[in-house]
């Protein structure tokens, strides 16, 4: 399988962790693009122009982070990160919305903030501030999550807010979510996943 992404993308990241924890990542080649520039090849497995898309080994291709974890839950025989169905699949699928609109805010924000800042662009970088840290308040008031679509979301805007807004802190507000990141951040899915760039 093929993997085209970069090695900034949070959702990207979202999906190489997914192919560690269940044991697949030696399976996938990964193909840098930068949907910026809508390389052809890109372009051919998604025409949105973005990260991640995933070309199966048959030659099809899958979009959407979450559409490709869902993918590689039917390979393989580990432990699946998406619950099958029922009420935990919804809850599952509810708290991963949650963690993944702090990815949609967040690399909203950071793409903002590379343009000439005016009133407006202010106002949209306080609305996705305000998004992530009341995403985060309700983050902190659920317990911890397991290693499944959940916790590996969380993790990766968890990474990421450290990564591209590093100077501005959370741990300190969101102590409970400090004290669970600080573990999963040393599991090898996240170790060997780190963003850069």
């Amino acid at each position: 399988m093929k993997l085209f992404h970069s090695p900034a993308s949070p959702f990207v990241r979202k999906v190489r962790v997914a192919a560690k924890l269940r044991g697949l990542d030696a399976r996938i080649e990964l193909v840098p693009a930068n949907p910026h520039l809508s390389p052809p090849e890109l372009l051919a497995a998604n025409p949105l122009s973005k990260i991640p898309a995933l070309v199966r080994d048959d030659g099809t291709a899958l979009i959407d982070s979450l559409v490709i974890c869902e993918y590689l839950d039917t390979l393989g025989d580990a432990p699946r990160l998406i619950p099958a169905a029922g009420a935990a699949r919804v809850t599952a699928l509810q708290i991963h919305a949650i963690a993944d609109g702090i990815l949609d805010a967040a690399v909203a924000r950071r793409g903002n903030s590379q343009l000439p800042q005016d009133e407006a662009r202010q106002k949209f970088d306080d609305r996705t501030k305000a998004v992530i840290a009341r995403s985060l308040g309700l983050l902190e008031a659920m317990p911890p999550a397991p290693m499944d679509i959940t916790g590996a979301t969380i993790g990766c805007a968890l990474g990421y807010l450290d990564f591209r807004f590093a100077h501005e802190p959370w741990r300190a507000t969101y102590p409970k979510l400090a004290a669970w990141f600080e573990g999963v951040n040393k599991l090898p899915a996240f170790t060997e996943t780190m963003p850069v760039g």
